[in-house]
This record gives structure tokens, sequence and C-alpha cells, in this order.
């Protein structure tokens, strides 16, 4: 079994913000010092890449955070899709539907829209969609909207929350459901608190353009000393 590279504990991480004084230049050790819109940064946790150990991600596990970090990741979200003006918001699962609630808080709704991955037994196939994520070792799952919330989401116009984009996929499969005409969305934007990367860009294509973000961390690759950025 190949040792770790420079990877620690997640304890102390997503506990609060600091200076971007503190901020450290690469290659980074443990954590990554991701730069938000008002000049602070939240050190991030380096997290290895479970089929290839010699690649990671800065990881954000948003329901593990404290209640203040969450609330001000939401509250910068909200605003980076607020001139989108949607009817509705839809969380994506899992770490993206915490942040849809309080987003669809800050934007003056009185609910949001739920996906899952759990199919429940009134649940159908026609309102599902396989997604895979870089982080889920398990392969493909099946994306589920309650057939009873798809009146809050025929014909609105919405915008999806989730925590991250890095490959795209998820992203781009729950845009397609959303916007078939089994839902029948009209999808304004979408909103992550992390863009890891540039490689989901290209999947997405002219949709990049509606994607907003509140800070972008690199991708990383093993280096001596610890991690360096990589394409």
């Amino acid at each position: 079994m190949t040792a770790p590279h420079f990877t620690e504990s997640t304890t102390t991480y997503w506990q609060k913000f600091e200076s971007e004084d503190n901020a450290t230049p690469a290659p980074w050790k443990y954590g990554y010092p991701a730069p938000l819109p008002d000049s602070r940064i939240l050190v991030l946790p380096i997290r290895q890449i479970a089929g290839n150990p010699s690649e990671a991600v800065a990881s954000l596990i948003i329901n593990q955070a404290s209640i203040y970090v969450h609330d001000e990741l939401s509250r910068m979200l909200a605003e980076a899709v607020r001139e989108s003006e949607p009817d509705v918001i839809i969380g994506l699962p899992t770490l993206g539907l915490t942040l849809a609630k309080t987003v669809a808080q800050r934007l003056g709704k009185d609910r949001y829209i739920p996906l899952g991955y759990s199919q429940k037994f009134w649940y159908t196939d026609t309102l599902s969609t396989e997604v895979s994520s870089i982080t889920s070792p398990s392969g493909l799952k099946k994306l589920y909207l309650d057939p009873n919330q798809l009146s809050l989401a025929k014909g609105k116009r919405a915008i999806i929350i989730d925590d991250a984009v890095s490959s795209g996929k998820t992203l781009q499969a729950s845009w397609d459901f959303l916007e078939s005409e089994e839902v029948g969305c009209q999808l304004l934007a979408a909103g992550v608190v992390m863009k890891q990367g540039e490689r989901w860009r290209a999947l997405l294509g002219e949709r990049q353009e509606k994607v907003r973000w509140v800070f972008e961390c690199p991708l990383l690759r093993a280096v001596e000393g610890g991690w360096g950025a990589r394409e």
C-alpha cells in the first residue's frame, strides 16, 4: 500500500477563515489556502485521488464546516447567483442540499427542491438520471426527483446549487435531466462554492458561461515537498 503523501486528519479544517497574509505558496503540504472574494482564505485539506495517489484535490465537506463558515459561504454563493432572479432553487445531493436551503432563504424563497440519491418506493425511473462524481468511489448513482415535487419545477426558471464542480459530470447530467421534457425546467445558472480546475468547461460547453462560484482551487499533483497545481 502506498504511503499517504502529505495528507492528514481533517478534524480542524473548515472551522474558521484566516487572513490572506497567512496563505502559503506552493508546494502546499497538507492544506490549500483557497482565496475568498473578501480577501480572507479558507484552508482546505488535501485528499489524494483513490485511483491515482499522485494526484489530489482540495476537499470541502460543507456539512462538517462550522456553522459560521457554512453560513458565510452560503451568503457569498447567494450573492454570486442573485442576478439570475430564479423562481426556484434546486439542490443537488448530498452536499449541495444544505447550501441550497440557505441560498434559497437568502434569495427570499420559502422552500427549495431537493434532489436525492435514495429511491423511495413511490419514485419513478422516468424522473431519474445517472450521475458520477470525482469523489465517489462507487461509480454511477441514480439521481431522483420526487414526483410530488414535479409541479414545483416544471416550467420554472431555476438554479442548481452544489458544493463543487470538478469534472463537470454531475452538473452536466443534472442539467440535462432538469431541462428534459419530463421535468421541463429552464436552468438559468448553476452555483457552486468551489470550482476545481478547468476540465469541466469542455464538458459543459456553452453552459460553462452560466456557472457561478465563490472560490477556485487548482487540481493538484504530487511534487517534492508537497503538492503543486496540475493542468
